[in-house]
């Protein structure tokens, strides 16, 4: 089942982003890689790598302390537990 991420996931891992991006392109100028294209698409992937794993560690931090998510309810879910209550299906 596909779960949203948490709002802390998205600020945290877009700060990251941010941060990692600005250090990759500072290891480069000092190491004297030209500008350009694959330049940029490595800083680009290499961030959004590490921002990923950074929400990644964020929804599983906060699923360790408020515990699961809970998934919602399909309807055919919700019918059989209507069922099962003794209720009619409206």
């Amino acid at each position: 089942m596909l779960e949203l991420p948490s709002m802390w996931n998205l600020v945290i891992s877009t700060i990251v982003f941010f941060v990692v991006a600005w250090y990759i392109h500072r290891y480069l100028n000092e190491q004297g890689v030209p500008k350009g294209i694959t330049r940029g698409l490595l800083v680009f992937v290499m961030a959004s790598l590490v921002s990923w794993g950074a929400g990644d560690v964020v929804d599983w931090a906060q699923e360790k302390i408020e515990g699961p998510r809970p998934v919602a309810q399909t309807p055919n879910d919700l019918t059989q537990l209507l069922k099962e209550v003794g209720q009619v299906k409206p």
